[in-house]
């Protein structure tokens, strides 16, 4: 398992592009018939992808978590957003379209991911976090997710937000989780953009068209840069970074936390005349 360290903002103002790049984004976590994790220094989290193809895959443990099995002492949350697939937790079995999500809870031992058609695979985000409090494992598809119309045309930013994972949604100790889908035309994923003080953010970036590119804007809100990422790649946010992008075409995101807050608003604009 990759492990990425904790990085001050002073150090950051320093990085080149390259340096960047190795301290936050998070390529290559799907691969045919792979589970693939990377463990952060922000607030514990774990972000991963699972392609399973022909093989059934297994959510295995990893000896730096020093625990039995892997969600020994954690939670988490799986938004599939390729072919139908299932997950088997603890032996129930769990059907998954695009964009559906399964919160698997503290305790859980065994859990296997599978596609039901080899041509059209699932592809599985997974962000895993600490966890003190054993809730239920539940299934939310993406029809009944809670969803949020927001932006305009005008601004290039009108999308819509489908939250699954909140403080009123599926229930947690500390991950919150969702996703957001660009309309036709929009580029802005949010704008102004945000921080949130109090917890880490990671974003993944799906439905992109493979020769279009993410502008995916970091630093604090006086001292910005950005990282380009293709389809299919994540970046991890600091708490003191900004949290916004945008692209060369329309695309969709998952978003997800932790942290000491679960509400979804719980953020700080920064208006757009104060960024550099």
């Amino acid at each position: 398992m990759r492990v990425l360290h904790g990085v001050h903002p002073t150090d950051f103002k320093h990085y080149d592009t390259a340096t960047i790049r190795e301290r936050f984004l998070l390529d290559k976590l799907i691969q045919p018939d792979q589970l693939v994790s990377v463990y952060t220094h922000y607030d514990r989290m774990i972000v991963g992808g699972v392609h399973p193809v022909q093989q059934t895959l297994t959510l295995k443990n990893y000896p730096n978590l020093r625990s039995e099995y892997f969600l020994e002492r954690r939670e988490i949350g799986i938004i599939n957003v390729g072919g139908e697939g299932q997950v088997t937790v603890d032996g129930a079995s769990y059907y998954m379209q695009k964009l559906d999500c399964l919160y698997v809870g503290k305790g859980a031992k065994h859990v296997t991911f599978r596609s039901k058609d080899v041509g059209l695979p699932a592809v599985f985000f997974l962000l895993s976090a600490p966890a003190h409090t054993t809730y239920p494992t539940t299934l939310l598809t993406y029809a009944a997710a809670a969803k949020v119309h927001t932006g305009n045309s005008t601004h290039a930013n009108l999308r819509t937000i489908h939250k699954y994972i909140h403080l009123d949604g599926i229930q947690s100790c500390q991950l919150v989780m969702g996703l957001t889908i660009l309309h036709n035309g929009s580029i802005w994923n949010t704008m102004p953009a945000h921080v949130h003080d109090r917890r880490m953010e990671a974003y993944f970036y799906f439905d992109l068209p493979a020769e279009d590119k993410i502008f995916h804007y970091m630093g604090e809100g006086h001292e910005t840069r950005h990282v380009l990422l293709q389809n299919y790649e994540a970046i991890v946010s600091p708490p003191w970074s900004i949290h916004t992008g945008s692209a060369t075409a329309s695309y969709s995101f998952i978003w997800g936390m932790a942290g000491e807050n679960l509400d979804y608003t719980d953020m700080d604009a920064i208006r757009i005349a104060d960024m550099f």
